[in-house]
């Protein structure tokens, strides 16, 4: 019985101490889970800016003096120019001088500095032969190549051609006993056409931007060769003959109306030599028994062309 009673008095104390630290927690946790609550600012008539009017409820009329302004609204218009010396065009914009900017005034891809499409090229030019070593042929062509669009030509040529004999010449008689067979050139001519696949531009110095092309030639003309007799009391004789041509080369723009040229041509044909033993004196006796070889003469040239009307106008927007 005792030790019920103390078993009672224990379990009504934790009870009573449980209940008393509830009351005092809740009351504490309460108060700050409340926010802190900023005291209104108040303020007399005598304390304010005197520039400050009061309405009847004692609350400032107009803007308070530390609220940011609204911006000033920007001039609509075009951006002012700077000219070479860092000044702005700014009184002109705002006195409408200044043109306005169009879609036609930004350039995307530059313009071809040089334009071919109807015009005409004429080209003097000179020429080496390549590929002989017992005659050398200079040759002194002009071209007149007509231009259909801005890739595609066609044209005229002719050749004038002056021979030198070469060292070779006199050694294989000296050493063989032996004198070649050897035929000189006189004069030749072709129509030719024209095809333009590249079209660049490099620069010199990084200063100057010089453009260029590249050119394909094929055509078809005439040749006339001589034949030079092994002994001078002979006749010679001379030679027609069809001359197919194919080459190409490069083409260097200077200004609107000249061009420097470099390139190769290669003239195929099949020509007609003295036979070896030949007694007849007689030169179209002496054609009959000639002995024939396919020549390919091949030259390097160069030349100017002179572009006419020496001028051009684009007809395209850029």
């Amino acid at each position: 019985m005792r030790r019920f009673n103390t078993l009672m008095s224990s379990t009504l104390f934790s009870s009573l101490f449980a209940v008393a630290l509830l009351t005092v927690w809740t009351p504490s946790q309460v108060a700050h889970a409340q926010p802190d609550e900023e005291p209104e600012m108040t303020f007399d008539e005598d304390e304010a800016d005197p520039e400050m009017t009061f309405d009847e409820d004692g609350e400032v009329e107009g803007d308070l003096g530390d609220e940011d302004p609204e911006p000033e609204p920007e001039p609509e218009g075009p951006e002012p120019e700077l000219d070479p010396d860092g000044d702005s065009n700014k009184g002109d914009v705002l006195s409408g001088d200044v043109e306005k900017v169009s879609w036609q005034d930004i350039v995307v891809v530059v313009r071809k500095p040089f334009l071919k499409v109807n015009r005409i090229e004429l080209v003097p030019s000179w020429g080496v032969t390549m590929n002989d070593n017992i005659i050398r042929h200079f040759a002194f062509s002009a071209a007149f190549n007509y231009y259909l669009t801005d890739v595609l030509a066609v044209g005229l040529e002719g050749q004038y051609y002056v021979k030198s004999l070469r060292e070779p010449f006199d050694l294989v008689a000296r050493q063989a006993r032996r004198l070649p067979t050897v035929n000189k050139y006189n004069f030749g001519a072709s129509l030719n056409f024209h095809y333009i696949p590249i079209y660049g531009k490099f620069a010199v110095l990084d200063e100057h931007i010089i453009s260029w092309e590249t050119a394909l030639t094929a055509g078809v003309g005439f040749t006339q060769s001589e034949v030079l007799p092994r002994d001078p009391a002979l006749q010679p004789f001379k030679n027609t003959l069809i001359t197919p041509n194919f080459g190409a080369g490069m083409r260097f723009f200077l200004n609107r109306f000249i061009t420097v040229n470099l390139g190769i041509r290669d003239y195929i044909f099949v020509d007609k030599f003295e036979a070896a033993g030949r007694t007849e004196p007689d030169g179209d006796i002496a054609m009959e028994s000639a002995d024939t070889a396919i020549i390919n003469n091949i030259m390097f040239q160069a030349g100017v062309s002179i572009w006419f009307p020496m001028s051009f106008d684009y007809t395209t927007f850029r």
